[in-house]
């Protein structure tokens, strides 16, 4: 039986909602601390209130393989992002807020559906600032069948006293690792402090959850697994993040993506035009294995 299923019967879920619904009236869900009152309309740096914001949700087959399988992972993609990514690909969704607000018991409903469609977990996409939904909705979907591993895919910018209101919750955690440099991260992202919080983020989410654990078929059951886009001129400081992960432990797996192009407003960004060579790809995939990392996608595909 699946932890959070679990922590329903025994009705600790339904107390981390409540617990997670109080802390938005002076929301603190994540770094920023905005501290705006969410409940009475009030938004933040993550632009969002209460209700959470969906743009979409499917059975997405072009996540990671262990994730995807035969069914693909279904994938529930939130609207809004606590991170202003200069290049982010999805900005639309992330920067924009294309989607439609829905009550909780409409989340539980996507989640129940795409069990019954055959996905081979529930994928929560930029989930940060949605947490307490997230968390109301299984209140509804567990008694109706929720049995699926539960993924948390985040920008990695999170905040540690949230996560330990998750534990038990989430069975996989998918955080990306963007930068290593916090001037980066500032003139980036907008957040000087990701750096720092990641890590204390990733090390929480690796205490909660382990390294990743697949079944017999090679699917995601439990762990970590981390995202780490490369940039072009060594943006992202690779080598300094693959140290790192080494550290939380080396069989940390991680995926080294290569799918970086100037989207949104990187193009007026002069170290942000390009996409990044095969040479500062290998560069990359060369600092995880220097660091002692062996689970690793990498794979330069364009």
């Amino acid at each position: 039986m699946r932890r959070y299923i679990e922590l329903f019967e025994s009705g600790e879920l339904e107390r981390r909602a409540g617990e997670l619904i109080k802390i938005i009236r002076e929301c603190t869900l994540c770094p920023h601390r905005c501290r705006v009152d969410r409940i009475a309309g009030e938004k933040g740096k993550c632009r969002s209130g209460l209700l959470p914001r969906v743009a979409s949700y499917h059975a997405h087959f072009g996540e990671e393989s262990c994730l995807v399988g035969c069914g693909g992972s279904g994938t529930i993609f939130f609207s809004n992002c606590n991170l202003s990514c200069v290049f982010c690909q999805n900005y639309d969704i992330s920067q924009l807020g294309i989607g439609e607000e829905i009550r909780v018991e409409e989340l539980a409903h996507m989640m129940c559906a795409l069990q019954q469609k055959g996905c081979e977990n529930i994928n929560f996409v930029s989930p940060t600032h949605f947490v307490h939904a997230i968390v109301k909705a299984l209140c509804i979907a567990v008694p109706r069948g929720l049995t699926l591993p539960l993924v948390y895919n985040s920008g990695g910018y999170d905040s540690v006293d949230t996560l330990m209101l998750l534990e038990g919750i989430f069975d996989i955690y998918m955080p990306d690792f963007k930068y290593f440099n916090a001037d980066i991260a500032m003139r980036l992202s907008k957040a000087p402090d990701y750096p720092s919080v990641a890590m204390r983020a990733l090390e929480e989410m690796h205490r909660q959850v382990g390294d990743l654990v697949m079944n017999g078929k090679g699917i995601a059951e439990r762990g970590l697994l981390v995202r780490h886009l490369v940039l072009p001129h060594d943006c992202a400081g690779s080598a300094g993040v693959m140290h790192f992960l080494a550290g939380i432990s080396r069989h940390t797996y991680v995926n080294i993506m290569d799918q970086y192009r100037p989207e949104y407003r990187a193009r007026e960004y002069p170290d942000l035009k390009r996409r990044p060579t095969l040479e500062e790809y290998d560069v990359a995939v060369e600092a995880a294995q220097k660091a002692g990392l062996y689970r690793f996608d990498s794979r330069f595909r364009w």
